[in-house]
């Protein structure tokens, strides 16, 4: 996990040419993509497509990487922050447990005090359909960004915590980053992806993140 100090990002989105500025505290997240080895190592699962223990774990849905999260704080010692109420998961923000980023904490982190679409050169900094032979890679492979995140561009699409657009596109959650099969515009600071929580498929995984002023058990 990287320690980040808050800061300001703004969010934009292409298909309603809506912008808008979000205040991010401060927070910790991985510095890599959840990777296979750890997925088994918590849940006892093998779900991904392309086996490899240091490739990041792939066809997982929004909810299991919500379960992931929880099982990791239950056995970190740690308070879980969702609560799974039948088909709703509700956030627990005085939790001080493992979750998925906002999307505006995932840009946030993703831009590292850059401005432009990425924050360097994308076959340096990412795996994507030029360079990646239609498949995954080991997390770690490519040049990490000025704050020391890896994989934040390409290799996987990562599930975020917020709801796309609850009056068009009802429960669909954030997806950012681009994956291994996507072509370079996809793979940019800003892009946005929405997709049904219960979706698994083959370019989609996630990383974890936890609250820096979350209160303690008890």
């Amino acid at each position: 996990m990287v320690a980040l100090s808050g800061g300001d990002v703004t969010l934009t989105d292409r298909r309603t040419q809506r912008s808008w500025a979000v205040e991010v505290a401060s927070f910790a997240l991985s510095v890599f993509p959840i990777t296979q080895c750890r997925y088994a190592e918590v849940t006892g699962e093998r779900p991904s497509a392309a086996q490899g223990m240091q490739l990041p774990v792939d066809s997982v849905s929004w909810t299991d990487a919500v379960r992931f999260c929880n099982a990791l704080s239950h056995s970190s010692g740690l308070r879980p922050a969702y609560r799974l109420l039948d088909d709703e998961v509700e956030w627990d923000t005085t939790a001080d447990g493992f979750r998925l980023p906002t999307e505006a904490e995932w840009e946030y982190a993703c831009r590292a005090g850059s401005t432009g679409p990425r924050y360097g050169e994308l076959g340096e900094i990412a795996w994507y359909r030029a360079n990646s032979g239609e498949r995954p890679h080991d997390v770690g492979g490519k040049l990490p960004n000025s704050w020391g995140l890896h994989d934040m561009l390409g290799n996987v699409w990562e599930w975020c915590w917020d709801l796309y657009d609850s009056e068009v596109y009802g429960s669909y959650r954030v997806l950012r980053g681009g994956g291994w099969f996507d072509e370079h515009w996809s793979c940019r600071a800003s892009v946005r992806r929405r997709s049904h929580p219960s979706l698994r498929i083959d370019d989609t995984g996630f990383r974890v993140a936890r609250s820096a002023a979350a209160r303690p058990p008890g």
